[in-house]
């Protein structure tokens, strides 16, 4: 079914899907044949494209190169993705390091960190004991990342490290790289050193902070008690950065050092406060989270309470969003940032509002305030009776923009809205590239729905 279908398109539109199956032709050629500015520059729009579909070929050269452009955009595209397959040739970047440049050899550290490979543990160890300046804090960083995806090797790096920072005598940067990469770890082989040093008052404060932070990563019921005793000094940055800390950890005590921290004069607490009632849903933060995204001076403690009272989701919390969203006294960024927590938890009920306040803005000329609406429609999935969003799709596809065109793609490709074939098919053969790519995305998102409902009725 699916090779009748871009049959189909092909012999509608043949001139357009040539140009594509062309330009990804071309794509292929640069990487066996183009220059390393040609190859670093394709890496770029892959980049920014979030695309995907070039990665074998991508491996295939960064096996088989030793150009320092090319294999540094390559570790970095990959690595920014957390994607596998280049292990192989990370590792064996950093052991032949004199072989290669100096910042190939960065980005393979960084690279594997990122993805974890536990198999480039002893490799990262070895490095880090020769004290090479060149690769020293990378090696140290990936260590932990790198090692925090199995046990006995977060064990290891974590005893490793710690020797290295009580007998070696570190400067100041290396040791906050230390005790950062000890606690990505999630060994609980470091909580006796970071313990000690995030309640030592003589310690300094950067070094206090980094070690608080890491019994957070860690994340263990022995990690609470210092963050609990760093809460309580007079410091606002220790306390700011402990309240920050209690997000993974639970219990009546976690849950009043939280609400307490919503009345610290000291703003970095209070947006602490925010983000850890964020990561535990903190149901009775809610009233502290309403007054401060109406009342707070601070611009993002306002955001990230409305954010905060989207994740948290009761209907309180979303009452509160409704109500934020629906004022039109309120800065059109509390109510955009509003509107998109309302459709992430109640679509259905608020997609007519949702609607009329975004004709109203345009009929007002409010184009920041328009586009945020606008933006929260494209991201929306609505259950039940769909006709209004379906009338409103078809405005944007008919008298739109490109903007928004492709958020009226986006409306049809989440919520599965039919009657947009012909739509659809004209946006595949637009001259706009990034209107065509979105156009020939939704058919395929639509086309696998078809046939996972065919298959089910089956």
């Amino acid at each position: 079914m699916k090779s009748e279908f871009w049959l189909i398109i092909l012999l509608l539109f043949p001139m357009p899907v040539f140009t594509q199956q062309n330009s990804e032709a071309s794509r292929r050629d640069t990487i066996q044949y183009g220059t390393d500015t040609e190859i670093t520059s394709l890496v770029q729009a892959l980049k920014n494209e979030k695309a995907d579909y070039l990665d074998t070929e991508l491996i295939e050269l960064a096996l088989t190169s030793k150009n320092q452009r090319i294999l540094s955009g390559v570790f970095s595209f990959f690595g920014e993705r957390e994607k596998s397959g280049l292990e192989e040739r990370a590792i064996k970047a950093v052991n032949e390091r004199e072989d290669e440049a100096n910042e190939t050899v960065l980005f393979a550290i960084d690279y594997l960190g990122r993805v974890k490979s536990a198999d480039s543990v002893p490799l990262l160890i070895e490095l880090i004991d020769t004290e090479d300046r060149r690769f020293l804090n990378n090696g140290i960083r990936a260590l932990g990342r790198a090692s925090s995806s199995d046990k006995k090797a977060a064990d290891d790096a974590a005893v490793f490290m710690i020797d290295y920072y009580s007998n070696r005598e570190p400067g100041s940067d290396i040791r906050r790289e230390l005790i950062t990469s000890i606690g990505a770890t999630g060994s609980l082989s470091g909580i006796e050193l970071l313990s000690e040093i995030a309640t030592n008052e003589d310690e300094r404060i950067p070094l206090r902070n980094a070690a608080i932070d890491a019994l957070s990563k860690i994340g263990a019921p022995e990690c609470l008690d210092p963050i609990i005793a760093c809460i309580r000094t007079n410091d606002p940055n220790i306390r700011s950065t402990a309240v920050g800390a209690l997000g993974p950890f639970s219990g009546d005590a976690v849950e009043k050092a939280i609400l307490d921290a919503f009345r610290d004069s000291y703003y970095r607490t209070r947006l602490a406060a925010v983000r850890a009632s964020r990561e535990r849903k903190l149901e009775a933060a809610v009233p502290f989270l309403k007054f401060r995204a109406e009342r707070d001076e601070i611009p993002n403690i306002r955001d990230e309470s409305i954010r905060a009272l989207g994740v948290i989701a009761t209907s309180d919390s979303i009452e509160v969003l409704e109500t934020l969203f629906s004022e039109r006294k309120n800065s059109d960024r509390i109510r955009v940032i509003s509107a998109e927590m309302v459709m992430k938890n109640a679509p259905s009920r608020n997609i007519s509002r949702l609607i009329a306040e975004m004709d109203e803005a345009k009929k007002r000329n409010q184009t920041a305030l328009y586009n945020g609406f606008l933006k929260a429609l494209g991201e929306s999935v609505v259950d039940g009776d769909k006709t209004e969003l379906i009338n409103a799709t078809r405005r944007l596809m008919q008298s739109g923009s490109a903007t928004e065109k492709l958020y009226a793609l986006d409306i049809i490709a989440n919520n599965k809205l039919p009657g947009f074939d012909a739509d659809i098919n004209t946006l595949a053969a637009d001259r706009n590239e990034g209107i065509a790519r979105r156009a020939r995305q939704t058919m395929e998102k639509l086309e696998t729905t078809g046939n996972e409902q065919m298959t089910e009725n089956n």
